[in-house]
Protein backbone atom coordinates (compact mmCIF):
# COMPACT_ATOMS: atom_id res chain seq x y z
CA UNK A 1 0.00 0.00 0.00
CA UNK A 2 1.82 3.40 -0.90
CA UNK A 3 2.66 5.67 1.91
CA UNK A 4 0.67 8.98 2.29
CA UNK A 5 1.93 11.99 4.26
CA UNK A 6 -0.44 14.38 6.42
CA UNK A 7 0.20 18.21 5.35
CA UNK A 8 -1.06 20.50 8.04
CA UNK A 9 -3.26 23.37 6.77
CA UNK A 10 -4.66 26.71 8.74
CA UNK A 11 -8.22 26.16 8.65
CA UNK A 12 -9.76 23.22 10.78
CA UNK A 13 -10.95 21.04 8.45
CA UNK A 14 -9.45 17.72 7.55
CA UNK A 15 -5.79 17.21 6.53
CA UNK A 16 -4.60 16.79 3.02
CA UNK A 17 -3.09 13.22 1.46
CA UNK A 18 -0.36 13.89 -0.73
CA UNK A 19 1.86 10.71 -1.90
CA UNK A 20 5.27 10.36 -0.23
CA UNK A 21 6.54 10.07 -3.61
CA UNK A 22 4.90 14.08 -4.87
CA UNK A 23 5.49 15.07 -1.38
CA UNK A 24 9.28 14.34 -1.08
CA UNK A 25 10.29 15.11 -4.57
CA UNK A 26 8.44 18.93 -4.04
CA UNK A 27 9.81 19.73 -0.65
CA UNK A 28 13.01 18.52 -1.35
CA UNK A 29 13.44 21.07 -3.70
CA UNK A 30 11.27 23.77 -1.50
CA UNK A 31 14.20 23.03 1.16
CA UNK A 32 16.79 23.09 -1.48
CA UNK A 33 15.77 27.01 -2.32
CA UNK A 34 15.66 27.90 1.51
CA UNK A 35 19.54 26.32 2.37
CA UNK A 36 20.08 28.58 -1.10
CA UNK A 37 18.48 31.55 0.85
CA UNK A 38 20.15 31.10 3.92
CA UNK A 39 23.83 30.58 2.39
CA UNK A 40 23.25 33.23 -0.38
CA UNK A 41 20.21 35.80 1.03
CA UNK A 42 21.80 39.53 1.63
CA UNK A 43 19.27 42.07 2.73
CA UNK A 44 18.18 43.55 -0.90
CA UNK A 45 17.91 47.46 -0.25
CA UNK A 46 16.26 49.09 -3.33
CA UNK A 47 17.89 51.85 -4.32
CA UNK A 48 16.14 55.59 -2.99
CA UNK A 49 15.57 56.14 -6.76
CA UNK A 50 13.36 52.70 -7.63
CA UNK A 51 11.76 53.79 -3.53
CA UNK A 52 10.58 56.96 -4.51
CA UNK A 53 9.56 56.04 -8.26
CA UNK A 54 7.47 53.40 -6.68
CA UNK A 55 5.93 55.36 -3.73
CA UNK A 56 5.00 58.36 -6.79
CA UNK A 57 3.20 55.31 -8.91
CA UNK A 58 1.32 54.65 -5.94
CA UNK A 59 0.04 57.70 -5.26
CA UNK A 60 -0.45 58.63 -8.65
CA UNK A 61 -2.24 55.32 -9.58
CA UNK A 62 -3.75 55.00 -6.33
CA UNK A 63 -5.08 58.53 -6.49
CA UNK A 64 -6.39 58.06 -10.44
CA UNK A 65 -8.64 55.12 -9.79
CA UNK A 66 -10.02 55.78 -6.91
CA UNK A 67 -11.57 59.30 -8.35
CA UNK A 68 -12.33 56.77 -11.45
CA UNK A 69 -14.35 53.94 -8.98
CA UNK A 70 -15.71 56.42 -6.74
CA UNK A 71 -18.69 56.10 -8.18
CA UNK A 72 -19.05 51.79 -7.51
CA UNK A 73 -18.44 52.79 -3.48
CA UNK A 74 -22.50 53.83 -2.77
CA UNK A 75 -23.45 51.33 -5.34
CA UNK A 76 -21.60 48.38 -3.41
CA UNK A 77 -22.32 49.78 -0.47
CA UNK A 78 -26.15 49.89 -0.76
CA UNK A 79 -25.55 46.31 -2.26
CA UNK A 80 -23.88 45.13 0.87
CA UNK A 81 -26.39 46.63 3.64
CA UNK A 82 -29.59 44.90 1.21
CA UNK A 83 -27.76 41.45 1.17
CA UNK A 84 -26.76 41.22 4.89
CA UNK A 85 -26.89 43.43 8.39
CA UNK A 86 -23.44 44.54 9.42
CA UNK A 87 -20.81 47.36 8.44
CA UNK A 88 -20.07 48.16 4.67
CA UNK A 89 -16.10 47.47 5.82
CA UNK A 90 -14.72 44.92 7.02
CA UNK A 91 -11.29 46.58 8.92
CA UNK A 92 -8.55 43.82 9.79
CA UNK A 93 -5.25 44.29 11.59
CA UNK A 94 -2.80 42.73 9.37
CA UNK A 95 0.94 42.70 8.99
CA UNK A 96 2.83 45.12 7.03
CA UNK A 97 6.44 46.67 6.48
CA UNK A 98 8.96 45.25 9.35
CA UNK A 99 6.19 43.64 10.63
CA UNK A 100 4.08 46.82 12.30
CA UNK A 101 0.51 46.42 11.94
CA UNK A 102 -1.99 48.10 9.92
CA UNK A 103 -5.92 48.34 9.49
CA UNK A 104 -6.88 46.76 5.80
CA UNK A 105 -9.80 48.22 4.15
CA UNK A 106 -11.94 46.04 2.61
CA UNK A 107 -16.01 45.59 1.75
CA UNK A 108 -16.90 43.12 3.76
CA UNK A 109 -18.32 40.00 1.82
CA UNK A 110 -19.26 38.24 4.88
CA UNK A 111 -21.84 37.87 7.13
CA UNK A 112 -21.10 38.42 11.03
CA UNK A 113 -18.86 36.05 12.81
CA UNK A 114 -16.40 35.23 14.88
CA UNK A 115 -14.32 33.95 13.17
CA UNK A 116 -13.20 36.83 11.04
CA UNK A 117 -9.55 37.22 12.16
CA UNK A 118 -9.05 33.79 12.75
CA UNK A 119 -10.19 31.49 9.60
CA UNK A 120 -9.32 32.59 6.35
CA UNK A 121 -11.60 32.11 3.70
CA UNK A 122 -12.48 29.26 1.31
CA UNK A 123 -13.91 28.25 -1.85
CA UNK A 124 -17.51 26.83 -0.31
CA UNK A 125 -17.64 29.02 3.10
CA UNK A 126 -21.18 29.53 3.58
CA UNK A 127 -20.15 32.77 5.54
CA UNK A 128 -19.49 34.42 2.06
CA UNK A 129 -23.13 36.50 1.05
CA UNK A 130 -24.15 36.20 -2.51
CA UNK A 131 -23.24 39.84 -3.28
CA UNK A 132 -19.77 38.82 -1.78
CA UNK A 133 -19.49 36.03 -3.52
CA UNK A 134 -18.97 38.30 -6.80
CA UNK A 135 -16.97 41.07 -4.82
CA UNK A 136 -14.49 38.70 -4.43
CA UNK A 137 -14.38 36.89 -7.97
CA UNK A 138 -14.35 40.17 -9.11
CA UNK A 139 -11.94 42.08 -6.83
CA UNK A 140 -14.06 44.80 -6.16
CA UNK A 141 -13.86 44.19 -2.34
CA UNK A 142 -10.46 45.19 -2.32
CA UNK A 143 -11.14 48.78 -3.78
CA UNK A 144 -10.67 50.54 -1.01
CA UNK A 145 -6.91 49.41 -0.13
CA UNK A 146 -6.43 51.90 -2.90
CA UNK A 147 -6.52 54.21 -0.14
CA UNK A 148 -4.51 52.22 2.38
CA UNK A 149 -2.01 52.48 -0.50
CA UNK A 150 -2.68 56.27 -1.15
CA UNK A 151 -1.85 56.72 2.52
CA UNK A 152 1.58 54.46 2.32
CA UNK A 153 0.32 51.66 4.55
CA UNK A 154 0.26 49.06 1.08
CA UNK A 155 1.77 49.60 -2.62
CA UNK A 156 -0.10 48.48 -5.46
CA UNK A 157 2.88 45.62 -6.45
CA UNK A 158 4.09 43.61 -3.05
CA UNK A 159 3.63 40.31 -0.87
CA UNK A 160 -0.43 40.21 0.17
CA UNK A 161 -0.34 41.15 4.02
CA UNK A 162 -1.60 38.25 6.02
CA UNK A 163 -4.08 38.58 8.98
CA UNK A 164 -1.80 38.82 12.31
CA UNK A 165 -3.36 35.07 13.27
CA UNK A 166 -1.57 34.02 10.10
CA UNK A 167 1.93 35.68 10.54
CA UNK A 168 2.18 34.33 14.05
CA UNK A 169 0.95 30.42 12.66
CA UNK A 170 2.68 30.89 9.20
CA UNK A 171 6.08 32.23 11.04
CA UNK A 172 6.75 29.76 13.04
CA UNK A 173 6.23 26.84 9.89
CA UNK A 174 7.90 28.64 6.97
CA UNK A 175 11.68 29.23 7.44
CA UNK A 176 12.43 33.11 6.25
CA UNK A 177 8.95 33.86 6.68
CA UNK A 178 9.37 37.18 8.44
CA UNK A 179 11.89 38.39 5.02
CA UNK A 180 8.17 38.95 3.02
CA UNK A 181 8.18 42.21 6.06
CA UNK A 182 10.88 43.98 4.22
CA UNK A 183 8.71 45.47 1.52
CA UNK A 184 5.81 47.46 1.55
CA UNK A 185 2.64 44.68 1.44
CA UNK A 186 0.75 45.41 -1.92
CA UNK A 187 -2.88 44.85 -3.02
CA UNK A 188 -1.41 42.19 -5.65
CA UNK A 189 2.27 40.63 -5.98
CA UNK A 190 4.54 38.00 -8.07
CA UNK A 191 2.86 35.36 -6.06
CA UNK A 192 -0.95 36.00 -7.37
CA UNK A 193 0.24 36.65 -11.05
CA UNK A 194 2.03 32.97 -10.87
CA UNK A 195 -1.14 31.68 -9.69
CA UNK A 196 -0.85 31.84 -6.11
CA UNK A 197 -4.10 33.32 -4.97
CA UNK A 198 -7.09 33.12 -2.16
CA UNK A 199 -7.30 30.15 -0.12
CA UNK A 200 -4.20 28.29 1.10
CA UNK A 201 -4.91 24.69 0.95
CA UNK A 202 -1.42 23.37 2.02
CA UNK A 203 2.19 23.65 3.17
CA UNK A 204 3.58 23.37 0.29
CA UNK A 205 1.08 26.15 -1.58
CA UNK A 206 2.60 28.25 1.29
CA UNK A 207 5.92 27.77 0.49
CA UNK A 208 5.67 28.14 -2.92
CA UNK A 209 3.94 31.68 -1.99
CA UNK A 210 7.09 32.71 0.39
CA UNK A 211 9.56 31.76 -2.62
CA UNK A 212 8.16 33.93 -5.18
CA UNK A 213 7.64 37.03 -2.55
CA UNK A 214 11.33 36.39 -1.93
CA UNK A 215 12.03 36.28 -5.38
CA UNK A 216 10.25 39.43 -5.42
CA UNK A 217 12.56 40.94 -2.67
CA UNK A 218 15.64 40.08 -4.97
CA UNK A 219 14.61 41.43 -8.00
CA UNK A 220 12.21 44.48 -7.42
CA UNK A 221 12.08 47.02 -10.36
CA UNK A 222 9.95 49.61 -11.82
CA UNK A 223 9.99 46.83 -14.86
CA UNK A 224 8.94 43.73 -12.76
CA UNK A 225 6.29 46.32 -11.03
CA UNK A 226 4.64 46.71 -14.30
CA UNK A 227 4.92 43.58 -15.81
CA UNK A 228 2.82 42.53 -11.84
CA UNK A 229 0.52 45.08 -12.59
CA UNK A 230 -0.28 44.49 -16.27
CA UNK A 231 -0.70 40.66 -15.77
CA UNK A 232 -2.99 41.18 -12.41
CA UNK A 233 -5.54 43.67 -14.46
CA UNK A 234 -5.61 40.52 -17.32
CA UNK A 235 -6.56 38.25 -14.59
CA UNK A 236 -8.73 40.22 -13.14
CA UNK A 237 -11.01 41.09 -16.07
CA UNK A 238 -10.81 37.36 -17.04
CA UNK A 239 -12.02 36.50 -13.49
CA UNK A 240 -15.41 38.81 -14.27
CA UNK A 241 -16.34 37.96 -17.83
CA UNK A 242 -15.97 34.10 -16.47
CA UNK A 243 -18.23 35.02 -13.83
CA UNK A 244 -20.76 36.52 -15.55
CA UNK A 245 -20.35 33.78 -18.10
Amino acid sequence: MAQTLLIQTSNPKPLQRVSVAEAGSELAEIRQMFRQINQLYVAHSPSAFYLATKRCMDVVFSGILLLLTSWLFPLIALFIKLSSKGPVFFVQPRTGLHGKTFRCLKFRTMRLNEEAHTKQATSNDKRITPVGRFLRASHLDELPQLLNIFLGDMSLIGPRPHMLFHTRYYSEKIPFYHLRHEATPGMTGMAQVNGFIGEITNERELRKRIQWDIYYLKNRSIGLDLYILFHTAVQAFGKVFRFKG
